[in-house]
């Protein structure tokens, strides 16, 4: 009861201006109105008659401030949601009394209890707890499990990429990721707003995310028009890359199957798959490099347009959909990848590539490119940096448990990556094995071309070849689905929460225009040359933008806002504080692999190659072109922000870096008294 009655004083120094001054001149022109008690648009004044027949009773809890009317107000150590909810339902708040020194009229003291209700639409909720879960377990669970996560780990050297990998998972990604959870949920803000409650002059933060990710939108979706591509060619009784009869085939190409052992393979031939790969679907013999890409292919256009469609419709009306259709599309791979684990290890020779993954070599810990890739690794699949978990979050009861969330997803997140290892070097292990070769030169070229290349080529090998191919495909085009989902997710929850007036009652609008623009970027990726675009979008326009931008992120949390702060913010929310190693990782562990890591690729840019194309060097400068175009958001709001605020350069600057009070999470009351 004393929660409740002191949330009734929440508002007495949290509405001034120009709405106190309309209820001043509502109470001096109608003393008889508050006996009956009146209805208002923007809030609802009830009346308690007998609250002067109760005695005085103090509604302070420890100190508070003395008002003109005597009491005494205390702002609530906790914003409880079902408090506020009890007091509003009932309409008729139970406080009473006066504070010491109050002065108690003749004719005896009446409380009048204002309710300030919001016009703004109630925040959008997950309908159940589940539906959060799977939403970023799919988020974080997507193609850098099963398509990057293997490939990065076979070019650093197998098992030794595992130890750095766990590393920047403990020390770097699971922090951050239990960081955006926590403040997503506490301030119920996308990744744009949420600053002017942070450090406002980082709010370029947000701009920055939401470049990073319309980047992303345009060459992710493009290797799940691939998938559907090789789902709809899956739907014939023999697979189009099981032969070398087809009008894309070369003189290298070299067939053969599990039962035939006579074929010899050289380092010339090339499988039906890989050309298939290539020849068929890519088409990249028709362009000659990034300075000549080609026409479009429309039928991968078209695949796009179809993957477009599904995210549109699954997207639109918000989480309450998208909670939905992440039941199937977050539960689905697992279900497939189980399957793929027992028949790869029932192949033979699928100890060679297990002995492959599991063993370290100790030498590539030396080269700084490893632990890059365990870095950017870890962020592209966790993904802190991109707005999504902040959006997520935002939706949740401000009293979820996000500590635990964040271990439960997280946790799940690596272990599915650890998984996903086994299920592809199990196969690699079958290759080398059909091929008389070493497993580290079965694959010549990594990325995308191990499971559409080697992993369909094992399928084809397979009884039942057409089955398993066209449930590994659809696996690939859910984990993707879910990955896009949530990234366009946070690119809408951030400029709605911006722009609330314009898109909140447009959000199918808005949604629609958003999808477009990402498929005609996406364009540039569906010409003949477009590997070599996803391939430059992939090394430049993720990787080092996003960890500058978390890098940016964490020092304005923890240096900025400040880590006893935030620390306060998750004990309102969950009822205790972090322990002390959440803390040292916050404020000097994250920032220091961080900014390491920026440091080693400036310094050692990587080579990037695809197929036996080599990027020429003005590749790279347009690469650090894309990677800058979203920083630099940053730094130019940050200028943008100080020539528009008012006062002397000092006054900007301490504006600037002063949060502003979160108040979505409490219920606004006006206690006052009438005789």
């Amino acid at each position: 009861m004393e929660k409740q009655d002191m949330m009734l004083t929440n508002m007495l120094n949290m509405d001034k201006g120009e709405k106190e001054g309309e209820r001043e001149k509502g109470r001096a022109e109608g003393p008889g109105d508050e006996e009956e008690g009146t209805q208002q648009e923007n809030g609802r004044l009830t009346l308690d008659d007998g609250l002067s027949e109760k005695g005085t009773k103090s509604l302070s809890s420890g100190s508070g401030q003395q008002v003109s009317n005597g009491f005494n107000t205390s702002t609530p150590q906790s914003p409880k949601e079902g408090q506020g909810g009890a007091a509003c339902s009932g309409g008729t708040a139970s406080a009473s009394g006066s504070g010491p020194g109050a002065t108690v009229p003749p004719g005896g003291l009446r409380t009048l209890v204002v309710q300030q209700t919001s016009l703004e639409r109630p925040r959008e909720t997950w309908s159940k707890k589940m539906d959060f879960l799977l939403s970023v377990i799919g988020y974080a669970v997507d193609l850098g499990n099963v398509w990057r996560f293997p490939y990065i780990c076979y070019q650093n050297g197998g098992g030794a990429f595992l130890l750095p990998y766990l590393l920047m998972a403990i020390f770097g990604g699971v922090p951050l990721f239990y960081m955006e959870l926590a403040l997503g949920q506490f301030h119920r803000s996308g990744c744009i707003s949420i600053w002017k409650h942070i450090c406002p002059i980082f709010k370029g933060i947000g701009f920055a995310i939401c470049i990073i990710a319309l980047y992303v939108a345009f060459y992710y979706n493009t290797i799940m028009a691939w998938a559907l591509y090789y789902l709809l060619s899956s739907f014939r009784p023999t697979l189009p890359w099981t032969t070398c009869s087809n009008s894309w085939n070369t003189a290298n190409c070299n067939l053969y199957m599990s039962t035939d052992h006579n074929v010899s393979w050289s380092n010339s031939s090339t499988s039906p798959a890989e050309e298939f790969y290539t020849r068929q679907v890519l088409q990249v013999h028709r362009s000659e490099g990034l300075h000549q890409l080609g026409s479009v292919s429309w039928q991968l256009a078209l695949c796009l347009l179809f993957i477009f469609t599904i995210v549109y419709f699954s997207i639109w009306k918000g989480v309450k959909t998208s909670g939905k259709v992440v039941w199937v599309t977050a539960t689905f791979p697992y279900l497939v990848l189980l399957v793929l684990l027992v028949r790869g290890a029932t192949l033979p020779g699928a100890w060679r590539g297990v002995v492959f993954y599991l063993k370290p070599d100790w030498q590539k810990l030396l080269s700084t490119t490893v632990w890059i890739d365990a870095a950017a690794q870890i962020f592209f699949s966790l993904g802190p940096g991109f707005g999504v978990l902040l959006a997520f979050a935002s939706y949740n009861p401000f009293h979820n448990n996000c500590y635990k969330d964040a271990l439960i997803t997280s946790s799940v997140n690596c272990l599915t990556s650890f998984l996903s290892g086994f299920v592809i070097f199990t196969v690699l292990g079958y290759m080398a094995e059909m091929r008389q070769q070493d497993v580290g030169s079965v694959a010549k070229d990594a990325g995308p071309s191990l499971l559409f290349i080697i992993y369909a080529e094992a399928i084809a090998n397979m009884p039942a070849a057409t089955f398993f191919s066209i449930i590994f495909f659809l696996m690939i085009i859910m984990l993707g689905l879910d990955s896009t989902f949530a990234g366009l997710e946070g690119v809408i929850t951030a400029m709605i929460d911006e722009f609330p007036q314009l898109l909140s009652k447009r959000r199918e609008w808005f949604v629609l225009g958003l999808v477009c623009v990402c498929f005609l970027g996406a364009l540039s990726t569906l010409t003949y040359g477009g590997a070599f675009v996803v391939k430059l979008f992939e090394e430049y326009a993720t990787g080092p933008a996003v960890i500058t931008v978390v890098l940016l992120e964490v020092v304005a949390v923890s240096w900025f806002y400040g880590t006893n702060r935030f620390c306060n913010d998750i004990h309102l929310m969950l009822g205790f504080y972090p322990g002390c190693f959440w803390r040292i990782c916050w404020v000097a562990i994250c920032p220091c692999f961080l900014l390491f890591i920026i440091i080693s690729f400036l310094a050692f840019p990587p080579e990037v190659r695809l197929f036996d194309y080599h990027f020429p060097p003005w590749t790279t400068v347009l690469g650090y072109c894309i990677g800058v175009s979203s920083f630099i958001c940053v730094p130019a709001y940050m200028v943008f922000y100080l020539l528009n605020a008012k006062g002397t350069f000092k006054q900007r600057l301490l504006k600037s870096i002063t949060p502003v009070p979160s108040g979505d999470q409490y219920r606004d009351y006006i206690v006052t008294n009438a005789v």
